[in-house]
This record gives C-alpha cells, sequence and structure tokens, in this order.
C-alpha cells in the first residue's frame, strides 16, 4: 500500500512520495519488496499507489529493476477510497489465493513474514497483525520518588501495557467483501476502525508479536537522518 498523501514528510512529500524515500541509495519500497520476495510463498506483489500522480515515480523506478526469477510486481491504481477502500481493486487479482500479506510501504522491519504467516494459520484468523510490547524511547525518562527525580534514564527500552499495532498484516480474502460491502455506503473505508474493529468480538484477529526485531515508521528523509543507526541495522536484517 504505497498511496498515502505523506503528509507528516511535507516539504519532502512534496516532490516525491513516501515510497521513494531515499535509505542507502535506495528508495525505501525497494528494500521492502525485495524482503517480501525473499519468502517462497510470496510469488507476486501488487503496489497500489496514485499513478496519475507521484506514484508513477514508484512504477518508473521498478520498470528498470530486476524482478527474482518466478516472481511478479503489478501496479494497481488507488482510489483515495482510504486504508481499507483501496483494496477492493485487488479482489480479482487473487485468483485462488485465500489470504494475501498487506505491507503499508512506510513500514521499515526485518520481519520473519513465514513465522507470521504459519501464526496465522494455525490461529484460524480472519486477521492477523505485526504488533510489539517492546519499544526503545527516542527521549530521556526520569524516575520520581516522593517529588524528587532519583534517576536519568535516557533513551529507554520500555515494555508497553498495550501492543503497539504495526503496518503489517495478513488478511482473509474473505474481509474484501466487508469492504466492498462498507464502500457502497461511503467514499473512505478505514481498515483498521470500520473493518477490523468489529473482529476481535468473533475472535477473528491474530497479533503476531514481533519481539525485539527492529522497527521504524519511516514518513520523511528526517526520520531516516534522525534514526540512522537503527535504519541501517534493519536493512541488513533484511539483507540476510
Amino acid at each position: 500500500m504505497s498511496g498515502g498523501r505523506g503528509t507528516r514528510g511535507k516539504p519532502f512529500t512534496d516532490y516525491f512520495p513516501k515510497a521513494m524515500i531515499p535509505i542507502d541509495g535506495k528508495p525505501l519500497i525497494d528494500h521492502i519488496v525485495r524482503h517480501i520476495f525473499s519468502f517462497d510463498f510470496i510469488d507476486e506483489i501488487l503496489i497500489l499507489a496514485d499513478y496519475k500522480g507521484f506514484g508513477n515515480q514508484v512504477r518508473r523506478y521498478f520498470e528498470n529493476r530486476i524482478i527474482p526469477r518466478k516472481k511478479k510486481l503489478k501496479f494497481i491504481q488507488d482510489s483515495q477510497g482510504g486504508t481499507g477502500g483501496d483494496l477492493v481493486h485487488i479482489s480479482g487479482l487473487l485468483n485462488r489465493n485465500s489470504e494475501f500479506v498487506l505491507w503499508f510501504v512506510d513500514n521499515l522491519c526485518p520481519i520473519d513474514l513465514s513465522a507470521m504467516y504459519r501464526y496465522y494459520k494455525e490461529q484460524k484468523n480472519f486477521a492477523c497483525i505485526a504488533t510489539r510490547r517492546i519499544r526503545k524511547e527516542e527521549t530521556g525518562y526520569a524516575v520520581v520518588k516522593n517529588g524528587q527525580v532519583i534517576e536519568f534514564k535516557e533513551k529507554p527500552i520500555i515494555k508497553m501495557h498495550m501492543a503497539e499495532c504495526l503496518g503489517i498484516y495478513i488478511l482473509d480474502k474473505k474481509i474484501l467483501k466487508m469492504i466492498k460491502s462498507k464502500k457502497e455506503k461511503r467514499k473512505q473505508v478505514n481498515l483498521s476502525f470500520d473493518i477490523l474493529q468489529g473482529l476481535p468480538r468473533q475472535r477473528s484477529i491474530g497479533a503476531f508479536d514481533i519481539g525485539k526485531t527492529p522497527w521504524i515508521d519511516i514518513d520523511s528523509p528526517i526520520k531516516v537522518e534522525r534514526n540512522q543507526q537503527l535504519v541501517k541495522t534493519i536493512i541488513k536484517k533484511m539483507n540476510t
């Protein structure tokens, strides 16, 4: 999913989409595509973007790239119908596949998709979301006791009370019918709030905890610059 407007990345994203943010000499989406294709059970990637606008930069880039043997790459025009609404376009392209991986392009993570897929199949859910409970903070913290600071912790690693949802999913194709039904009533359909939020009552959403696997949300070149070491670590793991 590469159709986001990238408002947090302005003014850079006034000239190129988030997918094309440069990282280690290549655009963000190049690292993600190569990582996804490294898993044997993935044979095709559909890139949803606004190819009438900046998204065409993505298509032109891949026109000059060599795609791994027996792998396919297709470019699908999005509808600006929200994070869920745009998925309606792929329903006729999944063929006999009953599930698919959804990866929002601003997520950079060396996640083990094979392990996530196995977990999804074992749980027999409609959806599986990559989550994490461990996070390294970007600011300093103070330990306070009786109104006095007794210790400083610089950018500590913390365990969160709630799990953080990352932008990597495995979804059952049946969810597309739910999205289509919603889209008949509204122009914008949000995947999380309009579709997935109703599933937990049916115990149909699995949470795949990535543990200490590094992850970062790339919304601008500044984010890359401020987190150079983390980004380098992730890229290295994605390439192994």
